[in-house]
């Protein structure tokens, strides 16, 4: 077994624990983490970013605010009347918004998010899942992954009893582009390490659901909302344990490499399989 890379503790559950707090930890490691480790990604990058986070990308002030409206959990809005940055007061009012930890949002934005959150209501599934009073949102669970010792943490967007429920905005919500996303940004496994931990803490004794809910960010604002396929489920499991070998690893030596590793030659690279099947029908035939 690899060593454990931090101190055994009992799960534990957190209510009200700031953003701010929860990802600032560094006792333990969350999904986005775990997904950082594996390639594209590799150790020495997920080392420098968690060490030197980067300042918050404004695009993702619409999603914090959607999920304000939605969750009734989220950072304080700052609406400000303009029709976009371009004037120096509408930059000077948002810059101040940021310094106090607001969100801020143009007119048209706040709008926006208002109709989404309303679609949102209406929604025959997505509704009666965020009925207000029904859940708990944001609520920060931390346990020990049994195989490594690794102090784990996840942040539901929102549990009702044992159904797990993201909510994420984008820009297009059809499925094939759910499909897209699921596969670029390793969505799947975020719904097994989630599984894990409400299940690890104890708040679902006979097991865990986990739900996307996809809201297009544009007008008329549809929502898609899917469960994982098994399959893809154990996918995602079996890269989170790859990855929590990764770094407890990592830990334990004080090492941590990038793609490569250590190699005494120069390794090949080519193109992408698919690509190098295709020119090679085409081309060598």
């Amino acid at each position: 077994m690899t060593a454990a890379a931090v101190e055994v503790e009992a799960p534990k559950v957190v209510d009200g624990l700031s953003a701010e707090e929860y990802h600032a930890d560094r006792t333990s490691i969350s999904s986005t983490g775990l997904r950082a480790l594996l390639a594209p990604g590799c150790p020495a990058q997920f080392k420098y970013d968690r060490d030197n986070p980067p300042a918050p990308k404004r695009e993702f002030d619409l999603g914090h605010a959607a999920h304000l409206m939605v969750l009734g959990e989220g950072p304080e809005l700052k609406v400000i009347d303009f029709p976009d940055w371009r004037k120096k007061d509408a930059q000077i009012q948002r810059d101040e918004a940021y310094l106090a930890g607001k969100v801020p949002l143009l007119t048209k934005d706040h709008d926006m998010v208002l109709a989404m959150a309303e679609q949102i209501r209406q929604h025959p599934i997505a509704g009666p899942l965020f009925t207000p009073g029904s859940g708990v949102a944001e609520q920060s669970i931390y346990w020990t992954d049994p195989a490594t010792g690794v102090r784990c943490r996840v942040r539901p967007d929102w549990r009702r009893g044992p159904i797990i429920v993201d909510y994420k905005t984008i820009k297009d919500a059809a499925p094939d582009t759910i499909s897209r996303a699921i596969k670029d940004r390793s969505y799947h496994q975020q719904d097994p390490l989630y599984i894990d931990g409400v299940e690890a803490a104890g708040l679902a004794p006979d097991g865990a659901r986990f739900v996307f809910v996809f809201q297009s960010k544009v007008a008329p604002y549809l929502i898609t909302v899917r469960e994982l396929t098994d399959q893809d489920r154990d996918i995602g499991r079996a890269r989170n344990e790859r990855a929590l070998r990764i770094y407890a690893d990592c830990v334990a030596n004080d090492h941590w490499p990038d793609w490569t590793g250590p190699v005494t030659e120069i390794p090949q690279i080519g193109m992408p399989t698919w690509e190098t099947l295709r020119q090679a029908e085409e081309f060598l035939r």
